[in-house]
């Protein structure tokens, strides 16, 4: 992948998307090697992983508005740019490995996404490992997916266009709530996003050792407390687990959005590539330059920006409103 001057973008056949990485990109990728990647030194901080991906970081343009939401024990926010239409609605599930991560991180890129898209987006607090192992966020993601079916922001109406994105364990969920939605036979969204999903918990992908000197956010020595923490006892092969694994006959079209320097950059090739051969429409993204969900970074990017756009043609293309 080293050297790569644009985006791949396989949908078909590979098309060009971008001619290089900004300046701006590229001067940032450098300056996040200041700090040492996440688990590099062998250490894993829940602790404090928790506490910084548990800050609240407001949406950057303020008439954005932010709204909790609640069902049963489970809580997020709607969050709702002015132009968005409340009847198409996108379920956004946060990452942090599976272990930590909230709603309130990632307020700033829903807002960007919202206003982009013109869609209200719901952030989940799904429920976190290891208090709550899986598959208990997949119910959690399946639940909260019909019931935002049902009722948007303020209650409004039933929704007439919805999606499912995410990112990093995140984007793993989303992909795993597919292939559970259309086991259980229940209503699918219109489309789904995947950006530097985490989607393959056997750890097998070529990545984890080709990207381990250039990714700047996490390392792979971290992973295996990840999967251990989420999974325990239960088989990484699970397809609910590893989306890679699953058969993705029937799911809805696909956008996939990874970086070229990130460790698990493979999971979202793998993925993309046994959802096409099952016949879905998918679309992979990989960045060069860019490292892991490199979207939700602030101030924002030319290349971030770029993908975020692609998100929202993404959505409106898919809309039926």
């Amino acid at each position: 992948m080293h050297g790569v001057q644009t985006p791949i973008a396989m949908e078909g056949a590979s098309r060009e998307v971008r001619q290089q990485v900004s300046d701006e990109g590229r001067a940032y990728f450098q300056q996040l090697h200041d700090t040492p990647a996440f688990g590099a030194d062998g250490t894993f901080d829940l602790e404090g992983l928790r506490e910084g991906m548990g800050t609240r970081r407001e949406p950057v343009d303020p008439s954005v508005t932010c709204r909790d939401w609640r069902m049963g024990e489970l809580s997020g926010e709607w969050v709702v740019a002015p132009s968005a239409d409340p009847s198409i609605r996108l379920l956004y599930l946060h990452g942090g490995g599976f272990v930590a991560g909230s709603a309130a991180y990632y307020l700033a890129m829903a807002g960007r996404i919202s206003a982009a898209a013109g869609c209200a987006v719901l952030l989940l607090d799904y429920r976190l490992a290891p208090e709550h192992p899986f598959p208990a966020a997949i119910e959690d993601c399946i639940g909260v997916f019909q019931a935002m079916v049902q009722a948007g922001p303020d209650d409004t109406a039933r929704a007439q266009s919805t999606f499912i994105g995410g990112d990093s364990a995140g984007g793993g969920l989303t992909l795993a709530t597919l292939l559970a939605l259309r086991d259980r036979r229940l209503a699918l969204p219109n489309g789904a996003i995947a950006l530097s999903a985490f989607a393959d918990l056997t750890l097998a992908g070529e990545s984890l050792s080709s990207e381990e000197s250039f990714d700047p956010i996490m390392s792979p020595r971290c992973l295996p407390q990840f999967v251990q923490m989420y999974l325990g006892d239960s088989d990484p092969r699970d397809p609910y687990a590893s989306p890679i694994f699953g058969d993705y006959t029937g799911i809805p079209p696909l956008l996939i959005q990874a970086g070229e320097h990130e460790i698990i950059r493979d999971d979202s090739v793998l993925a993309a590539a046994k959802a096409k051969s099952d016949g879905v429409d998918s679309t992979l993204e990989i960045w060069p330059g860019m490292f892991h969900v490199f979207p939700s970074h602030e101030p924002l990017l030319p290349d971030a920006r770029q993908a975020i756009e692609h998100m929202a043609n993404f959505i409106r293309r898919r809309s039926t409103t």
